[in-house]
């Protein structure tokens, strides 16, 4: 699950339906997205304080696989070359479920487009349909 994903998961203070029975596994880049995300969201107005704290602790407690490595880097290289992106940052994620043999949850429309030729993508509505 990316950052997009993970987001309203957060604030609603639940995984998105079904997602309980999967082991779920992120590049290292998973937290720095999603708490600059909250932080953005609070810093404009649009949750509060207190729900922006509880989401980020949230975060911090959720059992999520952090990887990181030389493989994720240099498959992450390789995924934005064939996709034509200049940034590796979204091709950590395609990167990591190529290496898994794994979809990605994710709400991006951009990343769902790009990379959906090389791996399952799933939004969190799909998740209850597809194979674990």
């Amino acid at each position: 699950m990316d950052a997009s994903a993970l987001v309203p998961s957060l604030l609603a203070g639940r995984n998105p339906a079904g997602l309980d029975g999967f082991d779920l596994v992120a590049p290292g880049l998973l937290w720095s997205e999603t708490s600059s995300a909250l932080h953005v969201l609070r810093w404009r107005g649009l949750v509060d304080e207190g729900l922006a704290g509880r989401a980020l602790s949230r975060l911090l407690d959720r059992k999520i696989q952090r990887v990181v490595g030389r493989e994720l880097t240099e498959t992450a290289w390789r995924v934005a070359n064939d996709l034509g992106w200049a940034k590796t940052y979204d091709a950590e994620y395609v990167a990591l479920a190529l290496m898994r043999d794994a979809p990605l949850v994710t709400l991006d429309a951009r990343l769902r487009r790009g990379a959906a030729r090389l791996i399952e993508m799933l939004a969190p509505e799909d998740i209850d349909t597809a194979q674990r």
